[in-house]
């Protein structure tokens, strides 16, 4: 299943973006904050902001989002850490 927004042209000429960047601008303000507040995975904020982890990681703190690390993502770090 995929979901697809309509946001009002009234809003989208408010926002203060060129046009070429909105769509992946609103993706990631999208994903940091359904990460933030705990309705996506790491993982899954970053698959939706079409981010690399290492990237999607260092905009969480620039943000000051607490990290949620949970059994899933120590088991995602061990698995990177033994070469799996």
């Amino acid at each position: 299943m995929s979901v697809q927004l309509e946001i009002p042209e009234g809003v989208t000429q408010a926002i203060r973006l060129p046009e070429g960047r909105m769509k992946r601008e609103l993706l990631v303000e999208l994903a940091l904050a359904l990460y933030s507040q705990g309705f996506l995975s790491f993982g899954k904020a970053r698959e939706l902001a079409e981010m690399p982890k290492y990237e999607f990681g260092l905009l969480v703190g620039k943000r000051g989002i607490p990290r949620h690390y949970g059994q899933e993502e120590l088991e995602e770090d061990i698995a990177y850490a033994s070469g799996e």
